[in-house]
């Protein structure tokens, strides 16, 4: 099914159509291709999917679809009309994975439903995003990534106390949601497989439950202890160890110091020459956290950072420069894990982006292809998946189906 290129990963030979645009479904989607899925990306026809005009371009071309819509198929295909309807409906038939990221309503309308779904291919495993999930009274309010953040409590606890919150430089809600769900997939693919029936299963996931679930620690504080958790800057408002922050160097650049066990922090105790007999214990560490922040602050700010980081570690602290991209390109560790790739691209020539991650050893996966074009795989698809007649192709595209 797949062609010399694409097959190659642990997930080599499962197939997964997208009816899913921007970031969070899309991702998961790219995240299975990375590891040798199938994956059709549908799109409407003219415009197609947003993501192909998100971010910075270089000569018209925008660079974030290149790597989005990576080691993806592109399909046109215009759900508003039954022939298309039709035609989606034969790609859930052929798939073994279904992406989902409409509203509810617009779920049922286009009958991308999980009743709907199982009728049509018992074996299909429908992942569904929302941001508010199928069953709520909100089933059919749009959701985006910085709400789901939002709702999450994440925002709430990101930035300074006499501060406001802080949504993160990217796109948080979106990224933890896309990779949540493609862990889900691959769960429901083990089950499955353990099923003498192959049935599927339904994944209903909501923009906000993946960094609420990641935040582990506050429900059950809030439970006992009835306390709401604040910011706490760079600290945490339920950190492991006494030392959490970021430092400025004499260079005028940053790095992070933490600690995460009394014993860590008595290493920093010793590097800065203070007694240790005042921090021996998690009480005493606790109450002189601001005390230790401040003695760091001197002695990294006195220092150039590779001798910060050098001196951090020869004492066993954990320590590290905040990298830049800059920074991440010019990396040993990056170049020794081979974690940027060069991609050739029909419009770009050479592009760099990340690599496959996670890594697997005997069954690795590949970046293989730039985002492609619009309805780029129209014909391998429609034609040598799905078998449908070079005629009929011409067809739905001539009557704008495709």
């Amino acid at each position: 099914m797949s062609d010399a290129r694409s097959a190659q990963g642990p997930l080599s030979g499962i197939k997964v159509v997208e009816f899913a645009q921007v970031i969070a479904g899309p991702l998961a989607g790219t995240l299975m291709a990375d590891l040798g899925a199938d994956v059709v990306h549908v799109e409407s026809p003219g415009a197609g999917d947003t993501a192909r005009q998100m971010g910075p371009t270089k000569d018209g071309h925008y660079l974030w679809w290149k790597v989005i819509g990576r080691n993806k198929r592109s399909v046109t295909l215009d759900l508003r009309q039954q022939a298309g309807l039709d035609l989606a409906h034969q790609l859930v038939a052929w798939a073994d994975v279904v992406i989902v990221t409409f509203r509810a309503e617009t779920v049922e309308a286009f009958g991308l439903d999980w009743p709907t779904v199982s009728r049509i291919n018992p074996s299909a495993i429908l992942l569904q995003i929302s941001g508010y999930g199928s069953n709520t009274s909100l089933r059919n309010e749009p959701g985006l990534g910085k709400m789901g953040e939002a709702r999450s409590g994440v925002v709430q606890l990101t930035g300074f106390a006499d501060g406001p919150p802080v949504h993160t430089g990217f796109s948080h809600g979106d990224a933890t949601t896309g990779l949540m769900g493609a862990f889900a997939v691959t769960s429901a693919l083990v089950r499955r497989g353990a099923d003498p029936e192959r049935r599927g299963e339904w994944i209903d996931l909501a923009l906000f439950e993946t960094l609420y679930r990641l935040i582990d620690w506050r429900v059950i504080i809030h439970d006992q202890l009835g306390t709401v958790p604040v910011r706490a800057g760079n600290s945490l408002a339920v950190a492991p160890g006494a030392v959490i922050n970021t430092f400025l160097t004499a260079e005028q650049e940053w790095v992070t110091v933490t600690s995460a066990t009394p014993r860590s922090v008595l290493n920093i105790v010793r590097l800065l020459g203070l007694p240790a007999e005042d921090y021996t214990t998690v009480d005493q560490q606790r109450a002189g956290s601001r005390e230790l922040d401040r003695q760091l602050a001197l002695w990294i700010g006195g220092h150039k950072t590779d001798d910060v980081i050098r001196e951090l570690a020869a004492a066993g602290v954990v320590g590290s420069k905040i990298l830049t991209i800059a920074d991440i390109f010019a990396d040993e560790t990056y170049r020794e894990r081979e974690d940027i790739v060069t991609v050739q691209d029909a419009a770009l020539g050479e592009v760099r982006m990340p690599a496959v991650v996670p890594r697997f050893e005997r069954n690795p996966g590949r970046v293989w292809r730039s985002g492609p074009a619009l309805g780029e795989d129209n014909d391998l698809v429609y034609r040598e998946w799905l078998g449908i007649s070079a005629d009929d192709v011409e067809q739905l595209s001539a009557d704008k189906i495709i």
